[in-house]
């Protein structure tokens, strides 16, 4: 007997993924839980059946949300992360001495908890003692900070279920309100291949440029994500990601990467035409 994961990207196109013997399943107070082990693409987690990642690629994603804005404002020392409660958003982010203070907040403890035990490649420095988890609701969290971080992460799940209040205009108002003058926000962007996915991804655009005076999108390469072809937002109030990016500098932090380099920096930003066009129907 064969064990498959499938998760179904369109109507018309499903993902399936050959699956060795299944790790954990759960059900917490916000969604079910599970972790599987597979040949090809090691271990990784779902949520609601929604993949969130892979062993092989996680570091595709988290490389890609964390080292461009970093290379964009290398003096941030106070970061917070929403979502990202598997840990690899964090992982990259201690690697920055400059990095005085992680706040996460990441309303489902118990995704934590399995993440720390059957994830530990990707959770491994969420005891880093720079790193505070806040266990709660990101858009709450919030709205009580003003002036205080140099960048947010917003390393949300898909917009429903418990990452649909990451989405909101509300949500990215209270983003800009909480950065400091020179702040920086990064989203996941989801995807505008499929059309229900590209609805989605103009839908947090439109608000995201609503709210602050710089607002680009940037892409990277992620094979188990819908269509494979993944966009993040880059907000900010003042640093441009390309003309304020120092690669030189960058490079000078000695920083090993398997995804991420100065020239994948600036060739994220040059998207496919029919992508520039679906974000400029939209601001």
């Amino acid at each position: 007997m064969e064990l498959w994961f499938t998760e179904k990207h369109t109507e018309n196109v499903l993902f399936s993924i050959k699956v060795d013997k299944q790790l954990y399943s759960g059900q917490s107070d916000f969604q079910r839980i599970d972790v599987f082990e597979s040949k090809e693409f090691g271990r990784f987690l779902t949520l609601d059946g929604f993949m969130m990642l892979t062993e092989k690629d996680e570091f595709i994603y988290h490389e890609m949300i964390v080292h461009v804005p970093m290379a964009v404002y290398p003096d941030a020392k106070k970061v917070l992360v929403i979502g990202g409660g598997d840990g690899g958003a964090v992982r990259e982010l201690v690697r920055y001495s400059t990095i005085e203070q992680i706040d996460l907040v990441e309303i489902d403890k118990q995704v934590v908890d399995v993440c720390k035990k059957f994830l530990p490649q990707t959770a491994a420095r969420l005891e880093d003692p720079r790193v505070s988890i806040f266990y709660e609701d990101g858009l709450r969290f919030i709205r009580s900070r003003e002036n205080e971080y140099d960048l947010i992460i917003v390393d949300s799940t898909d917009p429903f279920g418990p990452g649909e209040g990451l989405f909101t205009r509300e949500f990215y108002g209270n983003c800009f309100k909480a950065l400091t003058d020179t702040g920086i926000m990064v989203n996941q962007h989801e995807s505008p291949f499929y059309p229900v996915d590209a609805v989605a991804m103009q839908r947090a655009h439109k608000r995201v440029t609503a709210s602050f005076p710089i607002s680009r999108v940037y892409q990277a390469h992620i094979p188990t994500y819908p269509s494979g072809h993944w966009l993040f937002g880059f907000a900010s109030k003042k640093l441009h990601p390309i003309t304020d990016f120092d690669p030189e500098a960058w490079e000078k932090l000695k920083l090993k990467t398997d995804y991420y380099n100065t020239k994948i920096h600036i060739g994220a930003f040059a998207l496919p035409t029919y992508v520039r066009k679906m974000l400029e129907d939209v601001e």
